[in-house]
């Protein structure tokens, strides 16, 4: 049965020369879905929507180019002798959290620049970007990245999965388990539950950092199921440091802001 298992096809269409990957159109499809999300909101918030548009104009390239920069770094054992493969982001090798850096710096920059309350911002689009995240690790799964362990068709199968996810996670011979999976649907439950929080009596900023905390307890816990990780050292994993330092910060501000006055508006003001 395995041997006649073929993976689909990473590439959806060819355009004269240029191959054009199922990754990119994933990518993008989320954030064409995330930007019409925000957009709405940011008109039922009374924030111009030309803002969104225009601050997404800069942090989706900048977010892209910083989570490439991020994920090359941390594996320039490899990219240094294979210098031409930096650029081919359609391959897989980009970093959530090197985006989430570039657009949170991003961000911060253009909302002072046009006079904007960043955390205002900020709260309108967190529900765009994690389901911008949750939508693309189906890239991840075209390209058959982003995967646990080795396990066996019937554990995959004991998960009630359809034949077209277990099939996907049958690779040179072996069986994986299908972590993109458990990080795409931890990540549109938050979504789901940042647009409830909305309703709720949140200060300013902190659907924003409940995404940030949320988003980060899943990621440690899913990364730690993966055999791709970027390491910190031979025992420390890159994003789920960074998913702790995260958690923290999240609780710290939230805290902080409340303490000092600096959240006292809350998020349905206008």
């Amino acid at each position: 049965m395995e041997s006649n298992i073929k993976p689909l096809n990473p590439i959806a269409f060819h355009l004269g020369g240029l191959e054009v990957h199922w990754y990119g159109i994933i990518i993008g499809c989320g954030i064409i879905l995330g930007l019409y999300i925000a957009m709405h909101e940011a008109a039922k918030r009374g924030v111009d929507q030309n803002i969104i548009a225009d601050l997404l104009i800069w942090a989706i390239p900048i977010s892209i180019i910083c989570a490439r920069i991020y994920y090359v770094l941390f594996e320039w054992g490899y990219y240094s002798q294979h210098p031409n493969e930096i650029i081919k982001i359609w391959n897989g090798g980009i970093a959530i959290h090197g985006a989430l850096i570039g657009a949170v710096v991003t961000a911060i920059i253009f909302t002072r620049k046009k006079g904007v309350s960043f955390w205002k911002v900020a709260d309108i689009v967190a529900p765009s970007i994690i389901l911008g995240q949750g939508i693309g690790r189906w890239g991840n799964f075209m390209n058959q990245e982003a995967h646990g362990r080795e396990v066996s068709r019937q554990f995959l199968e004991h998960l009630h999965l359809p034949d077209f996810i277990i099939n996907q996670m049958y690779i040179d011979g072996t069986y994986y388990q299908p972590t993109f999976l458990y990080e795409s649907l931890w990540d549109i439950l938050g979504f789901v539950i940042l647009i409830l929080l909305r309703r709720a009596s949140l200060h300013r900023g902190e659907i924003f950092l409940s995404y940030l905390i949320w988003y980060s307890i899943g990621r440690f816990f899913v990364e730690g199921l993966r055999t791709d990780s970027l390491m910190l050292t031979s025992h420390l994993r890159i994003a789920q440091v960074v998913s702790i330092v995260l958690i923290i910060i999240g609780l710290f501000l939230w805290v902080y802001r409340r303490k000092t006055g600096l959240s006292s508006k809350l998020y349905t003001e206008l």
